[in-house]
């Protein structure tokens, strides 16, 4: 169908569908180039629901990353509901593109960002919808070349037989140098294009690696068969920032974040040893405030957002908060702007900063603890004293915030029901103090996920908990955590089974994925549509056990199958560390001190804007000191490696 014919279904069928402002386009601030006058088209996909892909910051810098280049345009597309589906298979009508309704297949590229594993199916189901083949190896120069990327695509093998590339690392500048390369090369085989492609540093193209195994079913050698790739793809690092993006689309509807985002950081320096997104963006590059100012003030310009979130994974660890609070607090209070830290800790978070949140709210604030006992704390590297955390809530209620949300995890490593015992005694306690605070308006949300080991990091060696003991643990948190301002939320054991078998996969899942899929799995992240006995008939029909994904202990010698994805943090390191956890050790803070992960070595420019940057803002406390500030009478140690 041409552009014309796929509205004109459109105009005939939208009324049909729930939410159809999901699949007009037309959003204000939206690019639509000249189609004919761009010699290259990048489609962006985002394989879930226009309400949360909208939310989505990292599409939306790629869009601005395409589109500001004259000889590229970049248009969106996102996964249709189940009713949209139904009529796009029922008329024939191939997915397509919100900007000009062009179909996916007539682009040049396209680029299917997946930021977690519930999303495989989905990724199948759009390259279908699209009117492509699913398989990479029946593709060709005929149709869009796919790339993916993502937080989980740091471990691309379960998705190796559907995607051309995958982007290891971060994607502002790597997406238009492979669009350049690919305009290049226009006209040339898929053969020569892949080969270009693995040319370019974080580009990793799993048609150019053998992978053998045991007879026990674990990798005995992951081998390039191609010149072009080398034997570990080095992640891709921005090592400065870039401006940060201001020109938000503004969405037809309601989406699951209803807010502008600004990067103020990016990359951690805790160690949190269940942590995934800490260990693979590092290090950490901050902004001068100037340039988060410049941006909110851009924001509140052009877009009409009421609320600004300033993202990173640890806000309060950003080491220029209370400068960038001041100045945000100074020239907006007032003003009806609403300002979010969405990613507090415990331990870095301040009276005073508290007092510059939330001008104009006071709803709710938000903690992860993860563990409730300094033995598990000290297991998964997130040591905090429990009169710290009741200090923080003190210090919430008092200033007039009438609920706390906790989250915390079950099933660490070696925890027992003791360990789960005690997050409700915490909550408990934490609700007493509000109580004492608000009387009857304070509130404890506890929100309570299954552990999942991932890839790069020290718990990847370490077995999933059991389905039976993480029902046990959860039929405790219910028995307790209940009445009057107590709330709980847990997420269902299943979905965490399914994580964990498509987390640490190798390549062979790619025949579940597929077996599923035509089995009708779809919005495997939505548990009222993810369908567990989809998922076991297709192991069983593949010949694979869950089990051996989930529940076994992995050897420290095991070959695993993202080995040869090098984010840059030594193998050796998260070995080390997984050595320290079962002993009860922690490390410190590594701006504290430098544990040599392997990041620093291998970009040195990395860090020499770090410190560059550091050298030209003002001076501010140590974050070692602000945390022993905290909290009167409490001592932070380090305790020994």
């Amino acid at each position: 169908m041409n552009p014309q014919q796929i509205q004109d279904v459109l105009d005939r069928v939208l009324l049909t569908v729930d939410k159809p402002g999901r699949y007009v386009g037309g959003e204000y601030n939206s690019v639509v180039k000249d189609w004919d006058a761009v010699p290259f088209r990048v489609a962006l996909a985002f394989p879930d629901l226009y309400d949360l892909g909208m939310s989505n910051l990292g599409i939306m810098l790629l869009y601005h990353q395409i589109n500001s280049q004259p000889d590229l345009l970049a248009e969106r597309t996102f996964s249709p509901w189940d009713d949209m589906e139904a009529v796009m298979r029922e008329r024939e009508m191939p997915l397509f593109s919100l900007e000009t309704k062009h179909a996916i297949a007539e682009f040049d590229l396209l680029g299917i960002s997946v930021p977690y594993e519930q999303l495989y199916t989905n990724v199948l189901n759009l390259i279908d919808l699209a009117g492509l083949p699913l398989h990479r190896t029946e593709r060709d120069e005929r149709h869009p070349f796919i790339i993916a990327g993502g937080h989980s695509c740091y471990n691309p093998e379960p998705l190796a037989d559907f995607i051309d590339a995958f982007v290891i690392g971060e994607g502002e500048e790597i997406v238009v140098e492979v669009a350049r390369v690919l305009k290049d090369l226009r006209g040339a085989t898929r053969a020569q294009q892949l080969s270009a492609v693995a040319a370019i540093q974080g580009m990793y193209v799993p048609a150019f690696y053998d992978v053998a195994y045991h007879d026990d079913g674990t990798v005995a050698a992951i081998t390039p068969n191609h010149p072009a790739a080398p034997e570990r793809v080095l992640k891709r690092i921005v090592t400065v920032l870039p401006q940060p993006f201001t020109q938000f689309i503004v969405p037809n509807i309601d989406t699951v974040h209803n807010r502008a985002p600004i990067e103020i950081m990016r990359g951690c320096t805790r160690g949190c040893r269940f942590c995934h997104a800490g260990m693979i963006t590092r290090p950490v590059r901050e902004r001068p405030v100037a340039e988060v100012m410049e941006a909110i003030e851009s924001i509140v310009e052009h877009t009409g957002f009421e609320e600004i979130s300033l993202l990173s994974l640890s806000s309060s660890d950003y080491v220029y908060v209370d400068e960038l609070t001041d100045a945000i607090y100074a020239k907006y209070k007032g003003s009806g702007i609403s300002l979010s830290l969405p990613s507090l800790r415990i331990e870095s978070t301040s009276a005073d900063l508290l007092d510059k949140i939330g001008d104009t709210r006071r709803s709710g604030f938000t903690f992860a603890p993860e563990a409730a006992t300094e033995r598990m704390r000290n297991k998964i590297n997130k040591y905090v004293p429990d009169e710290q955390v009741l200090q923080t809530a003190r210090d919430v209620y008092s200033r007039g915030w009438r609920t706390i949300k906790f989250y915390f995890m079950i099933g660490h490593p070696d925890e027992t029901l003791e360990d789960v015992q005690a997050i409700i005694d915490l909550c408990k306690a934490v609700l007493h103090e509000g109580r004492k605070i608000l009387g009857g308006k304070a509130n404890v949300n506890v929100g309570v996920s299954t552990f999942i080991p991932k890839p790069h990091t020290p718990f990847q060696w370490v077995p999933q908990d059991s389905t039976e003991q993480v029902i046990a643990k959860q039929r405790l948190l219910k028995d307790q955590i209940r009445g009057a301002g107590l709330h709980l939320r847990w997420n269902d054991v299943r979905s965490s089974e399914f994580e964990g078998w498509l987390s640490r996969g190798d390549r062979r899942l790619g025949a579940v994925i597929y077996r599923a899929w035509q089995k009708g799995a779809r919005f495997d992240a939505w548990m009222d549509h993810h369908d567990h006995s989809a998922w076991l008939s297709a192991f069983e029909e593949v010949g694979l056990d869950t089990e051996f994904y989930t529940r076994r202990q992995r050897g420290l010698d095991e070959i695993f199958a993202w080995d040869h994805i090098d984010v840059a943090v030594h193998k050796k390191f998260l070995r080390e560390d997984y050595l320290m956890s079962l002993n009860g050790e922690t490390r410190v803070d590594c701006r504290d001190r430098c544990f040599a992960c392997g990041i620093l070595p291998k970009f040195k420019e990395a860090r020499s804007q770090t410190e560059k940057m550091a050298w030209e803002c003002p001076p501010v406390q140590p974050i070692r000191e602000r945390q022993q500030e905290r909290v009167a009478n409490v001592t932070l140690i380090d305790l020994p490696n």
